[in-house]
């Protein structure tokens, strides 16, 4: 009699608990959903993630060919996966940046050209000048600016800044 009491008590105990914790759960979800500020806290830190996602990614040493390769077609990845999600600012930056380390930009902009709506395309090619800066600025920034012997600073032969005439697209 006393071990199928003391089992029961057991199960009451347990029960109680979970409702106990899963009343709590309820009560702050609640106050956390019910805070004006929850949305726009909620945007910024997954922008946050975003962003330290997408910066955590390196250029690579121009000269390692094998890490061009990568860092070209997982910026061509994001690109169009971003694209997908429909955030183009950040789709047309990747795709941007995919053609400034690319060996044949010209090639890639008449495949993009094909493939990307015609306002995209436009506006990729509006950025590509501040985009291929940008790469050319955080390639001399990994490198450190370093000297090569004679006080001149590195300079890069991987065409990082793409000039593009848009009659030539067209």
């Amino acid at each position: 009699m006393l071990s199928s009491m003391s089992g029961r008590t057991a199960a009451i105990g347990a029960a109680i608990s979970g409702i106990i914790v899963l009343g709590y759960c309820m009560y702050f979800d609640h106050s956390r959903r019910s805070d004006p500020n929850f949305k726009k806290n909620l945007r910024e830190k997954r922008k946050q993630r975003r962003l330290a996602k997408v910066s955590g990614s390196k250029l690579p040493d121009l000269r390692d060919q094998d890490a061009v390769q990568k860092y070209f077609l997982a910026e061509v990845q994001l690109g169009e996966d971003l694209l997908s999600q429909g955030e183009v600012d950040s789709a047309v930056e990747h795709l941007g940046s995919a053609i400034a380390v690319c060996g044949q930009p010209q090639q890639l902009l008449t495949i993009l050209q094909q493939t990307l709506p015609p306002q995209v395309f436009h506006l990729l090619l509006q950025r590509l000048p501040m985009i291929g800066q940008a790469v050319h600025a955080r390639q001399m920034e990994s490198f450190g600016a370093l000297n090569d012997g004679n006080g001149m600073g590195m300079s890069t032969s991987s065409g990082a800044t793409v000039t593009v005439v848009d009659d030539e697209l067209e």
